[in-house]
């Protein structure tokens, strides 16, 4: 198979499709690569390295596509990209579909086969090519959290892990799944005072049988939530729902039980976020403020630790790359109904039932 590797395009992200050793293993197996010259550059992969692994470098995304039939990105593709998609093209990468209408359609105009990272399963039920990132963005929270509660940055002025005679931060964490359970890590080990809230008692069980005594765990009810978020000085929101538009957790008249200063990071705002007044920021500008609480809603979290994300996001990408480069994308899906899963989008229709639903349009099956 003919495979294109375009440089992102979307705002400070620096992440690449494909790694240069990734590259090497799908030239050994046979198939052909084009990659965007300076694709990876952004974390110190040049095109030389491309070249030794035997790919061929071309000037521009139009060269990318036009060369190829599966396009491996990280990012939803943004207009520009759209535009060069075909029916013969299948798109391999996170799209997050559910907040994002406009792409919805175009894909749907393209007739490409689009298949979304964040909605490929495994037979555990997890989502496989969403945890790493899920990991990165869980384990950043916290340290974004603790960098704009720093008064200098117009938050509350305090430090995560306290000092002797001082209490630490309040951190509620809503939603324990992956990258829950990652920022609940990270803040245990600054020493905070952290609850995670989620709906799933057999996952409570399993954060209190992982953490001990080294966090709270609550059931995420409404009233649960609004108390948690009216003494927490940091609140991360970490909800998923598969492929559908994140519920809207806080309220808000409960963000304005908060004190001023406090801090929101909403992991959740690739599906449209779980905070009533979030909207997606990016690198360049990344927080606002409401009801005097700082929010912070990057949509390309895990792209400001780029080459760490990167490598993360190839070593669960590679085994389904090469499955789809071997078989083709239907004998591949056919056989792997896991990656069947991954399906959003093909000949023009929405396969993903979850995706139809948050945005209102027709679902038929593949």
């Amino acid at each position: 198979m003919r495979i294109g590797v375009p440089k992102e395009i979307k705002n400070h992200e620096y992440r690449v499709g494909l790694t240069p050793s990734s590259v090497a293993e799908l030239i050994a197996a046979g198939h052909q690569l084009v990659v965007e010259s300076e694709a990876g550059c952004g974390i110190d992969f040049d095109d030389d390295e491309y070249r030794d692994a035997g790919a061929r470098i071309v000037d521009s995304a139009g060269e990318v596509f036009a060369a190829a039939d599966m396009i491996v990105k990280v990012k939803e593709p943004q207009p520009g990209e759209i535009a060069l998609l075909e029916p013969r093209h299948t798109l391999f990468t996170y799209l997050h579909l559910a907040a994002d209408r406009a792409q919805a359609e175009g894909l749907v105009r393209s007739g490409a086969t689009c298949i979304a990272y964040e909605t490929v399963t495994d037979p555990r039920g997890g989502l496989p090519l969403l945890k790493p990132m899920s990991e990165v963005a869980g384990r950043m929270s916290i340290q974004v959290g603790a960098h704009y509660l720093e008064k200098e940055q117009g938050g509350r002025g305090i430090l995560i892990g306290g000092v002797p005679g001082v209490a630490p931060a309040r951190i509620a964490i809503l939603g324990g799944g992956v990258a829950g359970m990652n920022a609940a890590q990270m803040a245990v080990g600054l020493r905070a005072d952290v609850t995670v809230y989620d709906i799933s008692n057999a996952r409570l069980a399993e954060l209190d049988t992982m953490f001990g005594s080294q966090i709270k765990t609550a059931y995420a009810s409404r009233a649960a939530i609004a108390a948690a978020v009216s003494r927490a000085h940091l609140v991360i929101g970490a909800v998923l729902v598969p492929g559908a538009a994140a519920p809207k957790l806080v309220t808000r008249d409960m963000l304005k039980t908060m004190k001023r200063g406090s801090v929101v990071v909403d992991i959740a705002i690739d599906q449209g976020g779980c905070f009533e007044t979030s909207r997606a920021t990016t690198h360049d500008d990344p927080v606002f403020t409401e009801e005097g609480v700082i929010h912070y809603c990057v949509a390309n979290m895990p792209g400001a630790v780029a080459r760490t994300s990167t490598f993360a996001l190839n070593n669960a990408t590679l085994p389904f790359v090469m499955k789809l480069a071997k078989l083709g994308p239907e004998a591949a899906m056919a056989a792997d109904p896991h990656l069947a899963s991954g399906l959003n989008v093909s000949a023009g229709k929405i396969r993903h039932e979850a995706v139809a639903e948050a945005l209102g349009m027709p679902f038929e099956p593949a």
